[in-house]
């Protein structure tokens, strides 16, 4: 059986935008909502660069990156050809208004996976 956290209401999601959920350990989490009140999670992080997904823009089933436009695909994670990769996807409940996760998806799901470095590159000296 599965378990469930309660992650927000509903309306705490923008239509056509995303709100984040922080976990002890891991990448944060990017609850998105459709212009049709469908809600999807994926691990807030392309498979591209890293860019956060959460700061992208919502249209239809999909997300596009704010760094370099990967279109992502809401309902798997899979980036949209000609461009290949995928982030994890949570499973997602909406239940009388209420958007709840999958409680041990949100502790185990993607926690191996490394957050992106921005900064200055280092220069080998000779």
């Amino acid at each position: 059986m599965t378990a469930w956290k309660e992650i927000c209401r509903l309306e705490d999601i923008p239509v056509l935008g995303s709100r984040r959920v922080a976990r002890d350990q891991g990448i944060d989490v990017a609850v998105f909502r459709n212009d049709a009140d469908e809600v999807f999670a994926l691990l807030d992080r392309c498979p591209h660069k890293g860019g956060p997904l959460s700061q992208g823009i919502v249209f239809g089933t999909s997300v596009a990156c704010p760094l370099h436009n990967w279109t992502i695909g809401l309902c798997d994670g899979q980036a949209q050809a000609p461009d290949k990769g995928c982030t994890p996807r949570f499973e997602v409940k909406l239940e009388s208004g209420l958007v709840f996760l999958n409680a041990d998806e949100l502790v185990g799901l993607g926690t191996d996976l490394a957050r992106p470095i921005a900064g200055p590159v280092s220069r080998k000296t000779v």
